[in-house]
């Protein structure tokens, strides 16, 4: 991440609830995310994908963007849900990620970006620790617009607990 996004970033819940902050809007297994634009550096159609021998399922390849490889990540299969086969509107998000102290570039699998848009903080709701079926960890709030919900990831916890290079999944 660049320093001034480093020092300028804050996470959802630091942030004062009248805050409104600029998203990215995706779609996972039918169920909408949203990742802040910040972090966000392209979304890209879908790129030849390298297998990686023994790595983990949620992280289990790399591709190759402007020159650098990446990791390819699917944040349905760090969630539990089943992987999916691409579609046409697929597409891979690539965000620059601080893990472990080290500015990362890492590509998400989506099966469709939806927009960029403002959303209040406000809005936003702790997850539930019942009725998700997603680990309640992994997600860092819920933000409600037009009756439905709007899922952020906490990425620093997914990454940190699934995206290890050794170790049981």
């Amino acid at each position: 991440m660049s320093d001034l996004a480093l020092k300028t970033k804050a996470t959802l819940r630091d942030m004062p609830a009248d805050d409104e902050i600029e998203v990215l809007t995706f779609e996972i297994g039918g169920e909408t995310f949203a990742l802040e634009a910040a972090i966000v550096r392209e979304i890209l159609d879908l790129l030849p994908e390298t297998i990686v021998p023994g790595s983990r399922p949620f992280v289990n390849a790399v591709i190759n963007f402007r020159g650098k490889v990446i990791p390819l990540a699917d944040i349905r299969v760090a969630m539990g849900m089943a992987a999916a086969a691409t579609t046409i509107d697929s597409r891979v998000v690539v965000v620059e990620l601080d893990l472990d102290g080290a500015s990362s570039l890492v590509g998400l699998r989506t099966d469709r970006v939806n927009e960029v848009t403002t959303l209040s903080k406000a809005s936003g709701e702790p997850p539930p620790r019942v009725g998700l079926k997603w680990p309640p960890q992994f997600i860092e709030c819920l933000i409600q617009r037009e009756g439905a919900f709007i899922i952020f990831p906490n990425l620093k916890a997914i990454f940190a607990s699934k995206g290890r290079a050794s170790g049981p999944d």
